[in-house]
């Protein structure tokens, strides 16, 4: 099998049935990041969904780590090529976030601490795939990858799992976020290679 980054072994056909086109399988996680990583404690923490008619709900970190906890088992890919098979965290589905959210939006803009955005379909963050993620591997979220929280949707490539993630803003129309507007694809596919905006 070609293509495996060094400390990588075969693990059979399986796996690699489970790795999207021009993707490699790598055991490290990659740190990937545009600028300097924000130093966010828990303590000054907050999460804050907002609607498209700009009511606001927010919860502090203990008031998050109150709620439902899952542990989702997933394969992430990254749209600079790799890919990390049964990546384990703890969080809080975002539909648990939602239930209570009156809105007619179609759209989702995920906002972080240090000012990043990404868009997301709202029916691509909700009935179970997508999580507002703390831990990682039975840890604490590192802030090298995110934490003390991050977005995680695993179904798409992972610009979409917006670090240091401070709120959900609810929008009727589409709204291109950092990446996006760079000429990254505006839904990110990754078993349709959906890297840049002219991939189909």
């Amino acid at each position: 099998m070609s293509g495996l980054s060094p400390g990588f072994h075969g693990r059979g056909r399986a796996l690699v049935d489970r790795l999207p086109p021009g993707q490699y399988p790598t055991e490290s996680f990659p740190v990937l990041s545009i600028g300097p990583t924000p130093r966010v404690t828990t303590d000054h923490w907050a999460f804050t969904l907002t609607t498209e008619t700009g009511s606001r709900r927010s919860w502090t970190w203990e008031e998050m780590m109150a709620l439902p906890q899952e542990r989702p088992v997933a394969d992430i890919h990254c749209v600079t090529r790799w890919s990390k098979f049964d990546t384990r965290w703890q969080g809080v589905s975002l539909d648990v976030l939602l239930e209570e959210a009156e809105t007619a939006a179609d759209f989702v803009v995920a906002e972080s601490f240090d000012g990043y955005t990404t868009n997301l379909p709202l029916e691509d963050v909700t009935d179970g795939k997508a999580w507002l993620a703390h831990s990682f591997d039975g840890y604490p979220l590192a802030p090298d990858h995110g934490g003390p929280a991050r977005l995680v949707v695993p179904h798409l490539y992972f610009w979409k799992s917006a670090k240091w993630i401070k709120g959900l803003r609810l929008t009727v129309q589409d709204e291109p976020g950092f990446w996006e507007t760079a000429g990254y694809h505006n839904y990110g596919d990754p078993w349709r290679e959906q890297r840049h905006w002219n991939d189909a």
